[in-house]
């Protein structure tokens, strides 16, 4: 026995809706955008600040220097001690075993190089640890004596990783909420449209639209209003057709059927007239079943085993009929019962009339229901002559009937029609197979209560 097919949408994280699609591409637009104006910004910057350094590194040098030369020998440690402590300068002799490691090789370093050379002579050497130490170090000299000063690399690198880091941040969480508020902005009229075209594919009349907003939502909003006053009024020019329809057209076939029972013909020819008047009468249901309004009806929660029972007892009543069922118990669904049971009593009708065995006059008819996780199967089956496997596709077509594959019946071709749309109204899935063995199984889901 078929099962419904399992149908798994996409989350919504995943970028399947509008709202996310427009929000991931605005944060990564915003997100690259700031990305772009850093970088520009450091490369802009890079060459005023790389002078300010250099000019900054070159007085402190020239300033300590000076201070080394004309203070008195016995002031000197002092002296030394006084800037280590204060302004974090350290001044320490120049040895030929030092353990020199260079500086980081980035632009900005190679500037200051540049720079504080053209201040303190070609001469001058930088390193970026000396004996482990790490830091700034330029090499200078007082007479024959070379020394290393050495200033914490903060006063070069003024923004650690971290703050970058954490700028990166505040950007990107800001670039989120921003991109976030604009996609609602503008999808939110959008999502407002949607839930209202749902509304009336279910048959409920939405409320009106915002007439405000940008010119292109406003017009899309009152075109959307205008098109859902226009169905209004179609529907309810349908009611009153529907009601002429019953009234023109039953009522002279009313007359008609006592006419004719009143008149003295022959019983040949009364029961011809009485057949072909049931036949019209019969058409004209069919009309006035497809052309229902989406919303007619009720629904509530009832057992369809007992609806389902029913139907297959009179179905063992008509003649020619024989009817195997399996029907489970306690089969709730929510629903119309009453459009349910037209639902079966045509399916039975349809059968009867096209599901004959071959070389006979019977009718052998399979009724069965079952519960599966959250879905009812009803499977009605016959074991006529079946369809080709081509033609089963156009069965649910209004005026279709293909009458040279299962012999020749009377109809306007709209019972699976009605079928298929009260079972769409009902959010359920109808199917149409050939049997094995022979004969044609159609086959119902509807949503569990």
């Amino acid at each position: 026995m078929a099962s419904s097919p399992d149908v798994r949408q996409k989350p919504a994280w995943m970028g399947s809706g509008l709202f996310w699609r427009t929000f991931f591409l605005l944060a990564f637009l915003i997100a690259a955008s700031m990305a772009a104006w850093v970088a520009s910004f450091r490369i802009v910057e890079r060459t005023p600040r790389s002078e300010q350094i250099a000019a900054q590194v070159a007085s402190i040098v020239t300033i300590t220097r000076a201070a080394l030369m004309h203070s008195a020998p016995l002031l000197r440690r002092e002296l030394l001690f006084e800037l280590a402590t204060t302004q974090g300068i350290r001044v320490y002799p120049k040895e030929a075993d030092d353990e020199i490691t260079s500086l980081p090789d980035n632009e900005l370093i190679r500037l200051v190089q540049d720079n504080v050379r053209v201040r303190l002579g070609a001469e001058t050497k930088y390193a970026g640890a000396v004996n482990g130490i790490r830091g700034f170090w330029v090499s200078f000299s007082i007479d024959d004596d070379a020394y290393w000063l050495m200033l914490d690399r903060e006063r070069l690198e003024r923004t650690s990783g971290i703050q970058w880091i954490g700028w990166a941040g505040v950007t990107l969480l800001l670039s989120l909420v921003g991109a976030g508020f604009i996609s609602r902005l503008i999808n939110q009229p959008l999502s407002q449209l949607s839930l209202a075209a749902r509304a009336i594919a279910r048959g409920k009349t939405p409320a009106p639209l915002p007439d405000n907003g940008p010119a292109e939502i406003r017009e899309a909003n009152q075109s959307f209003n205008q098109m859902v006053h226009d169905l209004q009024q179609i529907e309810s020019d349908r009611a009153v057709i529907l009601a002429g329809i019953s009234h023109d057209l039953r009522t002279p076939i009313a007359r008609m059927l006592l006419e004719v029972e009143m008149a003295g013909l022959a019983d040949e020819a009364r029961r011809g007239m009485q057949s072909d008047l049931a036949q019209m009468e019969a058409i004209i249901a069919q009309f006035l079943d497809y052309a229902r309004p989406a919303g007619a009806g009720t629904h509530a929660e009832f057992d369809l085993s007992p609806l389902l029972r029913k139907v297959a007892l009179e179905a063992e009543r008509s003649p020619g009929i024989r009817v195997t069922t399996r029907i489970a118990d306690d089969l709730m669904v929510h629903g119309n019962a009453t459009e349910i049971e037209r639902v079966m009593s045509n399916l039975v009708e349809n059968a009867r009339r096209y599901g004959k065995i071959l070389d006979g006059d019977a009718t052998l008819l399979d009724i069965n229901a079952s519960k599966t996780d959250s879905q009812v199967l009803i499977e009605v089956a016959d074991r006529g002559p079946g369809l080709p496997e081509e033609q089963i596709p156009h069965l649910l077509r209004p005026f279709t009937r293909m009458d040279a594959a299962r012999g020749q019946a009377n109809g306007a071709g709209l019972g699976l029609a009605i079928i298929d749309r009260i079972v769409q109204r009902h959010h359920g899935r109808l199917d149409i197979k050939n049997r094995d063995g022979g004969g044609l199984a159609v086959r119902v889901w509807l949503k569990a209560a």
